[in-house]
């Protein structure tokens, strides 16, 4: 007979998200930024300045803002970034950020500290990973307490 696992606490955000995660400045290029993103293997980075929360810049951004439109990639991260920012505390739990994620249709929430100061970055990607190696874990523990039958 199975036994009830111990209560195990919601897992936080803060153990799966990108920590300090690089940044741009509004006033950097779309070339720059871009250069970053693949030297960083991401596909959006946070605008900051003084240490506020501006933007997001993504490739989709890049792709549609200034190759759909023909700018120059000279063009100022400021004039091609999404502004509505989705942000979440680095004490929520993985389900609170699906649930946002879902709500909000985004794919990516910035994860910030009591002061509202960026920490983190986190995307649907790395949800669904952890999510699915829980489940996996989850799997596996109940299959290894239950008595052989062989």
């Amino acid at each position: 007979m199975l036994t009830p696992s111990p209560k195990v606490s919601p897992m936080l955000i803060s153990e799966v998200m990108t920590a300090n995660p690089q940044v741009a400045k509004p006033s950097d290029t779309v070339a720059d930024v871009a250069r970053r993103m693949n030297q960083v293997d991401a596909g959006a980075i946070p605008v900051v300045e003084d240490g506020r929360i501006l933007g997001i810049i993504t490739d989709r951004d890049i792709v549609l803002r200034v190759v759909g439109e023909q700018r120059s990639f000279d063009t100022r991260v400021a004039d091609v970034m999404s502004t509505d920012v989705q942000t979440c505390r680095e004490d929520a739990s993985i389900a609170d950020v699906i649930f946002q994620m879902t709500d909000r249709q985004v794919r990516r929430i910035l994860i910030v500290d009591g002061a509202d100061k960026l920490t983190g970055i986190v995307s649907l990607g790395d949800v669904a990973q952890e999510a699915s190696a829980r489940k996996a874990g989850a799997v596996l523990e109940d299959i290894s307490e239950a008595p052989a039958n062989n």
